[in-house]
């Protein structure tokens, strides 16, 4: 994305992403009946939203869906050992997001 000034802004990519995994986690949080919790970059997926391994099947679902292949969420994880999977936060997935999306623009 560009600036009026022609710049790239990586913070509006990464706003925009993080709208969508908010989206798609209210989604998954809905069916819990915790569909009004704040999700912010800090944000813990294990301990703050207390998600399952499964939930993140569904979120990998989601993004393949919004993103299509240009976002590998299964690839991102295997690259983490446990403890880092445990501690992922909501922004280092949309750091990856976001990171995967320009590569793919670059080509």
């Amino acid at each position: 994305m560009t600036s009026l000034n022609g710049h790239t802004t990586g913070a509006v990519g990464e706003e925009a992403v993080l709208a969508d995994i908010r989206g798609m986690l209210a989604v998954l949080l809905d069916e819990y009946g915790l569909g009004d919790v704040e999700i912010r970059m800090d944000t813990t997926f294990n301990r703050d939203l207390e998600l399952e391994s499964i939930d993140l099947v569904a979120l990998a679902g989601l993004l393949e869906e919004k993103y299509g292949n240009r976002v590998n969420f299964a690839e991102f994880l295997a690259d983490m050992d446990f403890d880092e999977i445990i501690e992922l936060t909501v922004g280092r997935l949309v750091e990856h997001v976001v990171a995967s999306l320009k590569a793919a623009e670059a080509g």
